[in-house]
């Protein structure tokens, strides 16, 4: 089952955590009511066990957990507002996908709570969205309790994320994001050059794929998701926290591909002004990262790595 979210997420999305309820009993409270009223929903979902924690911060905020796993946050009252890094990080890339406010054709690989369908239609009015996400249960779970915009053209389809992939058209999205967990690792069949050269077709010429991807020391997955990126793609940059790259964690990377030069410098600098700030790496240095990684077949293809416990406790 494929799922989104996974390992490296900033902890203190999971802060504040409460006793869990009654397996799918519903919020309490008005959209943007009290803090007091709110209180933490439970359902098992096709990943797990999935939580909606109210954030206590925000008083219409919700992170999702599965398995206890931080996925996902979202402000309802704020869908512009991300709370992750590497969330921000991708919010950097729809925004410098296009000029500002022009609509994007998206299609989102893993849908967690929708958090960066949320952004796009909230950051670019009028674009058109595609979610696809494997697990029914947590799709009916988010669509119970964290509603999308009503006016958003955001369409859900219930598919593995590849299946989904090959059913759109070539040319069809502008922006491809991929963020697919299964029990906290990327699934091996969307790791592969077979993978990426699918994502290719679908794209634009001039679109853009960006993915989330997980990894830690000695960093052998993310080398090959970047050899194997760049059998495909011309133009790359990976994103990540100085002790990930230095091979001291575990944890998150986004990878921008795409056909003609991307907005490295732009997106290297907002990258590095983040509340939590991170290293662009592209061109010769990128390509000097892989140290000869070999590209990832479909034969040959893996999940990315088990993160260890570490990563999903709180300070």
């Amino acid at each position: 089952m494929a799922r989104r979210g996974g390992p490296g997420r900033d902890r203190a999305a999971a802060k504040g955590k409460a006793p869990a309820k009654a397996a799918g009993a519903p919020i309490k409270g008005r959209r943007g009511g009290g803090r007091a009223e709110r209180e933490p929903v439970t359902r098992p979902v096709g990943g797990g066990l999935a939580e909606l924690i109210p954030d206590r911060e925000r008083p219409n905020g919700w992170s999702l957990l599965i398995d206890g796993a931080p996925q996902s946050h979202v402000d309802l009252d704020d869908p512009g507002y991300l709370s992750f890094a590497y969330q921000r990080r991708i919010g950097h890339v729809i925004d410098l996908a296009a000029p500002p406010l022009q609509p994007l054709r998206v299609l989102h690989l893993g849908g967690g709570a929708f958090t960066l369908a949320r952004y796009t239609a909230a950051t670019r009015p009028r674009s058109t969205q595609q979610i696809v996400e494997l697990d029914a249960p947590l799709v009916q779970l988010v669509r119970d309790h964290l509603p999308l915009d009503p006016q958003a053209r955001v369409r859900v389809r219930t598919a593995d994320a590849r299946e989904g992939l090959g059913k759109l058209p070539d040319g069809w999205a502008d922006l491809i994001v991929a963020d697919v967990f299964s029990g906290a690792r990327t699934p091996a069949h969307l790791t592969s050059v077979g993978f990426l050269t699918e994502v290719r077709r679908v794209l634009a010429p001039s679109g853009q794929y960006v993915a989330n991807l997980a990894d830690g020391p000695p960093l052998a997955h993310l080398r090959g998701q970047v050899a194997t990126a760049a059998a495909v793609f011309p133009e790359l940059a990976l994103a990540a926290d100085p002790v990930v790259w230095r091979g001291r964690r575990f944890g998150n990377a986004v990878l921008l591909a795409s056909a003609l030069p991307l907005p490295v410098a732009e997106f290297t600098r907002r990258v590095a002004t983040d509340p939590h700030p991170g290293r662009v790496e592209h061109g010769r240095a990128l390509g000097d990262f892989t140290g000869g990684a070999a590209v990832v077949t479909d034969e040959a293809a893996k999940p990315s790595p088990v993160p260890p416990p570490s990563v999903f406790e709180n300070p």
